[in-house]
């Protein structure tokens, strides 16, 4: 059974869950009998925010639930249950805390993730019983979340360039759209330089997906994910600990596509474009060497300052390509730097834009969506710690300051002026396991950005 079905075809028991705080909890005990308050007593339950006690009636079946909630986070408040109590089927009963009936049953719906590729599910989650308004604005979302984190988890000889661009054409058959690729040397015949010299040392060839859909009379929307299915760091190696996780750096190519998913089957009214660029960073022969110059899909001469400086660019040739089509607005997702993590931790993507309008809509958004984000400048001074003695610039350089901030202005010198630009440099990953957020691959702005983007272009009409 699902984790959330519509409450019109759920089973005519329910077991109701009421949500409280402390504060509430004295009036909460009043309507229980005695057993149940020693009951209550007896498991020291004090409505903390996660925790939650199955109270039983008088045969001892399943018939109320308290879980402890903050009221200021509904997507957290049922994230643990689906997991802790017994199989079966609840619904949010009427009373208690109020909480958002979305974003309850979306935290519902996120705790009862389970990546089951690999071994057979521990156990089956207990399901939640909503209406059909709040079952179909959930749906979409859970489902997007589930296939970015299904995508970064899957380690690279399951998910290498090949099987992220076979994602990709599944996502295109479904929504009927066109989907094309150019794989190995077709790179350098179609002048995407750089995406093949940071993938040309793989077995695995490099390649660039396209996703194109909708009409031509709509306003274009690019939207690009960094797709390096593996990271070694190339000739400038990564230590141990940090190539330990490196299946993850194509999490930027996974909350693309899950936002492009979102965009067809909402249907807005847009002409989009997916564009991934899929490689694997990798050492052999013929690796990418510090010091080479690449002369880029825009033109620009970029000196390998560090091959470990990858995802940087993998992207500048299909943020090049996408300006080339002219869209109204474009939209990056990349793991992109350490730095952003040292600035913001791992639960904050940091957030960049050229337009100050649309990148404070973008964390307006994000507080809608419960999908929070974190603007960092486009501090333009800092473009000379890329200065290179003999090319146009480096793709990185000696100083350690602003990480984040350099890679993203590196990357804004392939955006035309005048072309609205967001970048979200994401962690895409939980370190440890939190109600609805199980340790693995985790979206992160997936939300926020769909929000904006059915504030932007609302819905075609029918």
């Amino acid at each position: 059974m699902s984790a959330l079905i519509d409450r019109s075809s759920a089973p005519r028991h329910l077991v109701g869950i009421e949500a409280t705080d402390a504060r509430h909890l004295p009036a909460v005990r009043k309507k229980l009998d005695a057993a149940q308050r020693r009951w209550l007593d007896a498991n020291g339950f004090d409505a903390r925010p996660g925790s939650a006690i199955l109270l039983p009636d008088a045969q001892g079946r399943p018939a109320h639930v308290l879980v402890g909630v903050d009221a200021a986070d509904p997507l957290a408040a049922l994230a643990a249950l689906p997991m802790s109590l017994p199989e079966g089927v609840y619904q949010l009963a009427a009373g208690g805390t109020p909480l958002d009936p979305v974003q309850a049953a979306l935290g519902w719906a996120l705790g009862a993730y389970q990546f089951t590729r690999y071994r057979k599910a521990p156990r089956a989650p207990a399901t939640l019983a909503v209406d059909g308004a709040t079952l179909a604005a959930v749906q979409p979302l859970a489902a997007a979340t589930a296939l970015v984190r299904d995508l970064v988890n899957t380690p690279t000889e399951d998910m290498g360039p090949e099987q992220l661009g076979k994602a990709i054409k599944h996502l295109g058959k479904a929504h009927k759209a066109k989907v094309r690729d150019w794989v190995g040397d077709e790179l350098l015949k179609a002048n995407f330089p750089t995406i093949h010299a940071v993938g040309r040392a793989s077995h695995r060839e490099p390649r660039l997906v396209e996703l194109s859909w909708g009409k031509s009379e709509h306003p274009k929307l690019v939207i690009v994910g960094k797709g390096v299915c593996f990271d070694t760091g190339g000739l400038d190696l990564k230590s141990a600990d940090g190539m330990r996780w490196m299946k993850k750096d194509m999490g930027g190519a996974a909350h693309a596509i899950a936002l492009a998913g979102l965009v067809m089957q909402a249907q807005l009214p847009v002409r989009l474009t997916l564009l991934v660029p899929a490689v694997e960073n990798a050492v052999s022969g013929n690796a990418l060497r510090p010091g080479e110059v690449v002369v880029t899909r825009a033109g620009h001469s970029v000196e390998i300052d560090n091959t470990d400086a990858e995802g940087r660019l993998v992207l500048c040739d299909a943020l090049a390509y996408g300006a080339e089509q002219q869209p109204e607005l474009i939209i990056d997702f990349a793991t992109l730097t350490g730095a952003a993590r040292v600035a913001l931790g791992p639960d904050l993507p940091a957030l960049f834009g050229n337009d100050d309008a649309l990148a404070e809509a973008a964390l307006a958004a994000g507080k809608t969506a419960a999908d929070p984000l974190w603007r960092l400048p486009l501090w333009r001074p800092y473009r000379k710690m890329l200065d290179s003695g003999i090319a146009d610039f480096a793709n990185a350089g000696p100083s350690r300051h602003a990480g984040a901030i350099t890679a993203a202005l590196y990357l804004e010198r392939f955006v035309p002026d005048g072309l609205p630009w967001l970048h979200l440099d994401t962690y895409a990953w939980n370190d440890a396991d939190r109600p609805g957020r199980p340790r693995g691959g985790e979206a992160m702005g997936v939300r926020a950005l769909f929000a904006l983007l059915q504030q932007r272009y609302g819905k075609r009409p029918a």
